[in-house]
């Protein structure tokens, strides 16, 4: 056994390290590939296990945008092709990368843009593109976007359960899903706001890089649906071609010599000397000390991706992950005490949680700001409530004009669970010592003096929310900041307007204005934090040699974003969620953060939760 668990070690030990190595220059004139596929998820992972044992590699932002970044700046690429299969991108991360085709043409790239399909994220990216090739019969749905929010009370007075919520602020709509089968008038009224201001963008980006009138785009979004010669004659698309034809394409345009790299920008495998068995134990044993500590000066970035939660940052059923404000608040805390970083970058892609996970991760970036460092914000497809919480302290904010960020405001209650206990038979006997010991006893709805102790913590709550916005923006709100909170949504076009942003702009002009601000010029490396876990860390995890955190964090009110608590352990409810994540991940992802939001009430009661409307771009 023991044998066996050592033979196994040095396997995965030797493909780890062949995987860290760095990749070979290629010589000669080359044709980039990037492969657009599925979910995009904003922070790389942290070890990446099944990809270095053969999985395919899950796609990300930051090595998309670092890729794309070394292309650019590469004299021997002559060309990127993104090749788009079924991508689900939000309209952040489609405008971020939108940016980034616009910054390879002005390098002096040429940018193509194959695809099999044609949807409204498809077009906004490939409008910018020199050349939108689409497959001569492919489907094409240009109809405009599609908002749905998901409410569970019915499914709720199903088993018996009733949401007894709270809210500070009029337009503070995320508990509504819980106690309403559709929205309040305020919550309609931000969302058709957001979704004007998002339309209008997706118009005008369209009509700018087509050449066409905003009139004329509306127009054909109207008529919605397009076969691919009536998208090529409506100057949707530049060429019809099958893949082999477009392939053609590309050898006449560059020339046989010309290399076409399919993993542009990847860490290549080197060779190994398998006749040698000495070579194998020296890569192990380089691979165990792990990667040697950098001393060029640097700028750290932290990921908030996901439900704000309170202790770490764990997977979920449902794909994805929690942004576990035990871990986050431990990461920027070592890149604070390295003297190597010289600036702070919080990458947040978040609709809030905890509220007191939310605080401890914005103390800990004001604590990193007073060291005197930059503190920058760059924003994803979301940050909002608890995402807006945890920026509000950055020397700069920047948001792509499609984020949903703001969302100012508190919700909070309670899931009263009599009814689903008296269905399936369970009974209970209550003792009380203290007046109000059972405020938060969930066999019954909060009395009236109840709702009054709980609405004074939440207004306190409330209060330090805009008290914190106050302590970072100051000044550069526009107006009175109740006026702008109470739960107010908006997208970071409307956010710029009012102040709640600085600038608009995805993580690469972020990137540049830290480093400016830090005066690193152009010499200087990026760390992501908390740093990747090397296969000693994991190890030593396994056989308890190590804590996965600090005692602290790790205390009560721990949530497992995995949900292996709970109803989501019923006997088949995992297959369940699998099966709704295989056919409806948009509604699997709500799914998620409603499941962890539920968690939340009956941990902490008070929470900073934005928005619950769902915008596709498809």
């Amino acid at each position: 056994m023991l044998l066996r668990m050592r033979t196994a070690l040095i396997a995965i030990g030797v493909i780890g390290l062949v995987a860290m190595l760095p990749a070979q220059a290629d010589e000669g004139d080359v044709v980039a590939i990037f492969k657009l596929k599925g979910a995009m998820k904003e922070a790389p992972d942290a070890m990446g296990l099944g990809a270095l044992l053969g999985a395919e590699e899950p796609a990300n932002m930051f090595d998309l945008l670092k890729r794309l970044k070394e292309a650019r700046g590469d004299k021997n690429v002559r060309a990127v092709i993104f090749e788009i299969e079924e991508a689900a991108l939000g309209l952040g991360q489609t405008q971020e990368l939108r940016a980034q085709v616009k910054a390879l043409r002005a390098a002096e790239k040429d940018v193509l843009v194959f695809c099999e399909t044609l949807h409204n994220g498809t077009l906004l990216l490939g409008s910018a593109a020199s050349e939108l090739v689409l497959m001569p019969r492919g489907e094409v749905s240009f109809a405009g976007l599609y908002g749905e929010g998901l409410y569970f009370k019915n499914l709720l007075d199903k088993i018996g359960v009733q949401a007894d919520i709270i809210h500070c602020g009029a337009y503070k709509s995320a508990g509504e899903p819980m106690y309403r089968t559709g929205p309040t008038p305020e919550a309609e009224e931000q969302t058709n706001k957001i979704l004007d201001s998002m339309f209008q963008q997706m118009i005008d980006d369209i009509a700018d890089s087509r050449g066409l009138a905003p009139e004329k785009v509306r127009e054909l979004v109207d008529v919605g649906m397009f076969s691919a010669k009536e998208a090529l004659a409506a100057k949707l698309v530049d060429r019809l071609a099958y893949r082999e034809e477009f392939v053609e394409i590309v050898k006449k345009r560059y020339g046989a010599d010309t290399k076409v790299v399919a993993d542009y920008g990847k860490k290549d495998k080197p060779d190994l000397d398998l006749e040698n068995p000495f070579a194998i134990f020296k890569l192990f044993g380089d691979l165990m000390k792990g990667p040697k500590k950098s001393e060029k000066p640097a700028i750290a970035v932290v990921y908030v991706e996901g439900m704000i939660t309170s202790g770490a940052s764990e997977p979920s059923i449902l794909g994805g992950s929690n942004a576990g404000s035990g871990t986050i608040r431990k990461a920027i805390a070592e890149a604070a005490a390295d003297d190597t970083i010289k600036a702070l970058i919080l990458r947040v892609d978040s609709p809030g949680g905890s509220a007191i996970a939310s605080e401890v991760i914005c103390e800990a970036t004001k604590r990193f700001k007073d060291s005197g460092r930059p503190f920058v914000v760059s924003m994803g497809n979301v940050a909002g409530s608890g995402g807006y919480y945890v920026a509000t302290q950055g020397d700069a904010i920047f948001a792509d004009p499609g984020t949903l960020t703001g969302s100012i405001g508190v919700v909070g209650g309670k899931l009263v669970t009599k009814g689903l206990w008296d269905w399936a038979g369970v009974t209970s006997h209550e003792y009380k010592r203290g007046k109000h010991c059972d405020v938060l006893n969930s066999n019954r709805p909060f009395d009236e003096t109840e709702r009054k102790l709980i609405e004074t913590l939440m207004n306190r709550v409330y209060d330090e929310f805009k008290g914190r916005v106050t302590e970072g923006r100051g000044k550069k709100i526009k107006g009175e900041l109740e006026s702008l909170a109470g739960g107010r949504v908006y997208s970071g076009q409307q956010a710029l307007e009012i102040g709640l942003i600085d600038r608009l702009g995805g993580f690469s002009d972020a990137l540049k204005h830290t480093a400016g601000e830090a005066n690193l010029g152009s010499d200087y490396e990026l760390r992501i934090f908390p740093r990747p876990k090397t296969i000693l860390d994991l190890i030593a995890e396994i056989l308890g040699g190590k804590e996965k955190d600090d005692e602290f964090v790790l205390a009560a009110n721990r949530l497992k974003a995995s949900l292996g608590t709970g109803f989501a352990q019923a006997p088949g409810m995992a297959a369940a969620l699998e099966a709704v994540q295989a056919i409806d991940p948009a509604k699997a992802k709500k799914l998620r953060e409603f499941m962890i939001q539920v968690q939340l009430l009956s941990d902490e009661n008070v929470l900073l939760v934005g928005p619950e409307v769902s915008v596709r771009l498809r």
